[in-house]
């Protein structure tokens, strides 16, 4: 049974932020609709988001949380802090909406809406401008993200709660791994192990797949069984309460080459030129120049990535990334680096010409440093 994870104190304390902002912006209210974002002022969990989700949070007075009638019972289970309005399924969240924003506000109120979310079609979002066409919108994207950014010590519990149960499925799937063995199977045993640590739905795979199917970035296992003499790629998380975990490993079935082992040192070195460059004050372009600093000292400059980690924590299905936007620790980033932020720490070394290897790791920056919050081995590991 999936309980409201916060506080009335953590969650008043977030509105309380965002009313902040809206006061700096002259905003009347704010529309959220990413489901991330909703999640993070409600607390509310459930497979319900697939349907538009409508949270009016105004400058002062009741959040109302607009979506389908039939989630009413979910909804005034876990939502403490926002009344709940359902519409019939012959009419829209924006019909609603617009009823309830009509009866509240002045026709030229000053309304901010998350342009860019996995929440907000198209059709939804031209509904709401037809139907309050004297709104002056104001285009929020991004603000209640930036605001997750920093997580306060009830969201870092549950990610030490998630590293945990993703240390659980890494290590069951690593014993299942082995030649011969069915895909379906080492799939089948690391889901177990995840719901048995007392793990959630998480928003990504397991990614387990073959070496031969490695660039399919976002696929997982098939119908085949595990060659000897190809390694296995691993990416997952635990999830608890919507707060993940992901690590990243390749397991090498039947032994590894000499190259991929070389390679393997290196992306560890890279790895910790992350942890020791992740530092409040510095920026994310700073980190990944640390990251990339090592590559080139290992004669690899020619070798580039988009990033060497992303912001993590909420996710919803289906990703694990916080929303429809990565937030990465990339070459050039200014994103100033704080305590309490929580990464995906990729140190990824695939299609060099000299050997391949990749680890990653969830990584929270804490009072005391950056801390790797799982605790499997960073490999080679062989089955």
């Amino acid at each position: 049974m999936h309980r409201n994870p916060f506080s009335d104190a953590e969650l008043a304390g977030r509105v309380a932020r965002l009313r902040e902002a809206l006061a700096a912006l002259a905003l009347d209210a704010a529309l959220i609709s990413t489901p991330e974002n909703i999640f993070y002022l409600t607390g509310l969990d459930h497979w319900g988001y697939f349907a538009p989700h409508i949270l009016i949070v105004p400058a002062d007075g009741e959040l109302v949380l607009v979506t389908r009638a039939m989630e009413r019972v979910s909804i005034e289970t876990y939502v403490r802090n926002a009344r709940f309005e359902g519409h019939a399924d012959t009419e829209t969240a924006a019909d609603l909406a617009v009823r309830i924003l009509r009866g509240r506000f002045a026709a030229r109120a000053r309304l901010g809406l998350e342009h860019w979310s996995g929440g907000l079609s198209l059709g939804l979002g031209q509904a709401l401008s037809a139907g309050l066409a004297d709104v002056d919108w104001h285009d929020m994207t991004g603000l209640v993200d930036a605001m997750r950014l920093v997580k306060s010590p009830a969201e870092q519990a549950l990610m030490r709660q998630a590293a945990g149960v993703t240390d659980a499925a890494v290590a069951a799937a690593m014993a299942a791994i082995g030649a011969g063995a069915d895909e379906r199977e080492v799939a089948a045993e690391c889901h177990a192990a995840m719901i048995r640590a007392g793990g959630d739905t998480p928003g990504f795979g397991p990614f387990i797949r073959p070496g031969a199917r490695l660039g399919e970035e976002h696929a997982t296992w098939g119908d085949g069984r595990y060659p000897a003499g190809e390694p296995v790629f691993l990416e997952l998380s635990g999830c608890v309460a919507r707060y993940h975990a992901p690590i990243g490993r390749l397991v090498h079935v039947g032994g590894i080459e000499a190259d991929d082992a070389a390679m393997a040192e290196t992306a560890k070195a890279g790895f910790d030129a992350v942890l020791a460059a992740l530092r409040p004050g510095r920026t994310a372009g700073a980190v990944y120049r640390a990251w990339q600093d090592v590559v080139d000292a290992a004669g690899l400059s020619h070798y580039r990535r988009h990033h060497c980690g992303y912001a993590v924590g909420i996710g919803v299905p289906p990703s694990w990334t916080g929303g429809n936007r990565v937030t990465g620790l990339r070459a050039g980033s200014d994103m100033e680096i704080k305590t309490g932020m929580s990464f995906h720490v990729l140190s990824w070394l695939m299609g060099t010409g000299r050997g391949d290897y990749f680890v990653s790791n969830p990584v929270l920056l804490t009072e005391n440093g950056a801390e790797i919050l799982t605790e499997t081995d960073l490999g080679p590991t062989v089955t």
